[in-house]
């Protein structure tokens, strides 16, 4: 019994080192392209684009291995000629709006554009009230 105690006791100390990614990095996470042109495309969209796994860095800036895959989809796609908003589109597609800096208004987003509106325009009539009462 204690044996067995002793056993998961050591699994569960190991755990964390056996969970650390054993894979490289992807070629082109941390190389930049040959032609600086592309490079600077790819460097802008980049910096535009939200780490999923620290949240509040850009892909530009995180070391997450996750950013780093984000980084070498971007540059692979720059260097096969796509557009970096073609880019960006197939980025938000397969992880969400979340992921861009610079969301699009569309159905799902509206609210995050019109609830701010709306609580200052609310906040201008609950003064103006007062104010005409006031006065």
């Amino acid at each position: 019994m204690i044996r067995a105690l002793l056993a998961a006791l050591l699994v569960a100390l190991c755990a964390p080192a056996i969970a650390q990614q054993t894979m490289p990095p992807a070629p082109f996470a941390y190389r930049q392209l040959d032609d600086p042109a592309q490079e600077a495309a790819a460097q802008e969209l980049m910096e535009t684009l939200r780490c999923l796994k620290c949240q509040s860095q850009s892909i530009a800036d995180s070391d997450a291995p996750m950013a780093g895959d984000m980084r070498h989809q971007v540059r692979i796609r720059i260097a096969a000629g796509e557009n970096p908003e073609d880019v960006r589109a197939w980025l938000v597609e397969r992880y969400g709006d979340y992921v861009s800096y610079k969301p699009e208004i569309n159905a799902a987003t509206w609210p995050l554009f019109a609830i701010p509106v709306a609580l200052i325009l609310l906040a201008l009539g609950v003064l103006l009230s007062r104010y005409r009462r006031r006065a």
